[in-house]
């Protein structure tokens, strides 16, 4: 695993076994916690093996899986089967056996009578007539008789066969007794299987408990607050927040991340290593991804891609994350999907992960989540469209509904239109400085104040944002921005722009913007984002630990 990259941190592996045991020395890097790789090695090597066991048994003919109450039921079902079948050919046969005896011992009785019509007898078969006839004997009496050796007749014989009469008397009883008696069977099995016991018994390797728990990597993982970092190319790493040293405002700061040159970080936020990301596809699919299985790398490092960590499907893409700490009802999930559907659903409704993911909103054919955000039910909500549109409603208007649902409709959309963003954010957003910056294929972009969009019906066709024209081109996406943000934006050729977005002058929602970047024949603007720059990333240090120090009296009360 090591040589074929599966694992990364281990630099030796040493056999350090002998004459006393086994032992294997692992050698790991300094960055890397021993306890991840330990339960990695558990996970996907034979160093722990688990397997399943499926109690699958033929019932009556019948296939059935059996829990362990049905097993030893239907054991102990088939144990009395046969003992009875046992018993009953155990009965017969002594049954037939004292047949034989009672006839050999009317032969001894009268043993002169019985040679002498042997004698007169002109064959065997006559013989066996005269003897059923002369001394009321069955068949199988007279053929026993005429079998009969001649030392039988001496007086020890005759004693035995006495005996083995007797004994064949009690012996019937029983049987009779046993096949008339339950206890008597159950009996049987009790003592057959504590013989067993004593000849094949060895000490229980297994515990038979009601409820098995395992033992869950969280568990062992020590609880401490980390910088989560994700590029815009989706790599994504964590440090934790103590490897960024507190500096004063102004300060030059620190990289935070190595990324490549037409790549750049779009997303630094603070987490508990317990705290849980939730990942949304293109799809509507929901998957987790616990902070603290997100490899930990030095500050400098590029990280890894979030596609190798989860299990996505080939046409799916990463349309939004969130981190959550606690699936409670007092935070909500706000989802829309690029047909103009808008849904909200409670937060506790996706505390149960499953491996593959979970339903997060159904979809109709050809529409797609574009985005996803925590709300606590007290927000505002805007759409905005590839054709300049946009729709701002209060999120009242959207009932809470469950995972694999549809949603409803947040914005009428003229042909050929769709949704290229989803902003929630609180009715006063204005009194922070921040505007809405709407930038479009061509390269050009505006910014107005989120004041300027008035608050509609959900459903509607919304207002102009952006007057759309063959100079300027479709809305490509529309971004909350403060005056000290800084924006990327990235074109299909590869060319990057960064720069802040106060350079953009404010204007009226049906403005068609200024040029942000220009642009070679052929060429568009695919994406824009707000960049995280490095004052921003070492700032989190601080914003953790006030966050961490407001939170704990909470904690310690509810403990």
């Amino acid at each position: 695993m090591v040589q074929n990259k599966k694992i990364d941190g281990i630099t030796d592996i040493r056999d350090e076994s002998d004459k006393d045991g086994i032992r294997m020395v692992i050698e790991l890097r300094r960055d890397v916690q021993p306890q991840i790789i330990l339960n990695y090695l558990y996970k996907h090597s034979q160093m722990e093996v688990t397997f399943g066991v499926i109690n699958l048994a033929l019932v009556n003919n019948s296939p059935k899986v059996l829990n362990l109450k049905q097993l030893i039921v239907y054991f102990i079902d088939h144990r009395r089967e046969v003992i009875r079948k046992r018993t009953e050919f155990d009965l017969d046969r002594a049954l037939k056996r004292a047949h034989i005896l009672e006839g050999l011992k009317i032969a001894i009785d009268h043993i002169t009578q019985i040679i002498k019509t042997i004698r007169e007898s002109k064959s065997t078969v006559a013989a066996k007539e005269n003897l059923m006839k002369g001394f009321d004997l069955t068949e199988l009496q007279a053929q026993a008789i005429l079998e009969m050796q001649l030392q039988r007749l001496t007086a020890l014989e005759q004693d035995k066969i006495d005996n083995e009469y007797k004994e064949l008397l009690k012996a019937i009883e029983e049987y009779r007794a046993i096949l008339l008696s339950s206890k008597k069977v159950d009996g049987i099995i009790k003592n057959e299987l504590a013989e067993i016991k004593s000849k094949y018994a060895d000490p229980r390797r297994t515990e038979i408990a009601g409820k098995a728990e395992d033992i869950e990597v969280e568990d062992l993982i020590a609880e401490e607050d980390m910088a989560i970092t994700i590029t815009n190319d989706g790599y994504i790493k964590r440090l934790a927040v103590s490897a960024y040293r507190k500096q004063k405002r102004g300060g030059k700061g620190v990289a935070a991340m190595a990324t490549k040159e037409e790549d750049f970080v779009t997303q630094v936020f603070v987490a508990s290593s317990k705290d849980y990301l939730l990942i949304f596809s293109n799809k509507g699919v929901v998957r987790w991804l616990k902070v603290y299985e997100i490899p930990i790398a030095s500050r400098a490092a590029k990280g890894k891609n979030i596609v190798n960590l989860l299990s996505v499907d080939n046409d799916e893409k990463i349309a939004s994350i969130l981190a959550v700490r606690e699936f409670t009802d007092e935070q909500s999930i706000v989802m829309a999907t690029s047909m103009g559907t808008v849904k909200k659903t409670k937060l506790s409704e996706f505390s149960n992960p499953r491996k593959g993911g979970i339903i997060g909103i159904n979809l109709d054919k050809g529409d797609a989540l574009i985005g996803t955000s925590l709300s606590n039910g007290k927000c505002d909500v805007l759409l905005a469209t590839k054709s300049g549109k946009s729709l701002r409603f209060n999120e009242k208007q959207i009932r809470d509904m469950g995972r694999a649902t549809r949603g409803v409709r947040g914005i009428s959309l003229a042909k050929n239109d769709l949704v290229v963003s989803m902003l929630v954010f609180p009715p006063d957003v204005s009194r922070t400085g921040s505007s809405l910056l709407s930038v479009t294929a061509k390269g050009y972009a505006k910014r107005s104040d989120f004041e300027e969009y008035r608050t509609q019906s959900r459903g509607g066709k919304g207002i102009i944002n952006v007057k759309v024209t063959e100079k300027n081109g479709h809305v490509i996406d529309a971004l909350a921005v403060l005056p000290d943000s800084e924006i990327m934006t990235v074109t299909k050729q590869g060319m990057i722009v960064r720069c802040p977005p106060n350079e953009v002058r404010q204007t009226g929602r049906s403005a068609q913007g200024v040029r942000l970047i220009n642009l070679d024949a052929g060429d568009e603007v695919v994406s824009v984002a707000i960049v995280v720059n490095k004052d921003e990333e070492n700032g989190q240090e601080g914003a953790a630990e006030a966050e961490v120090e407001t939170e704990e009296p909470e904690v310690t009360a509810e403990e």
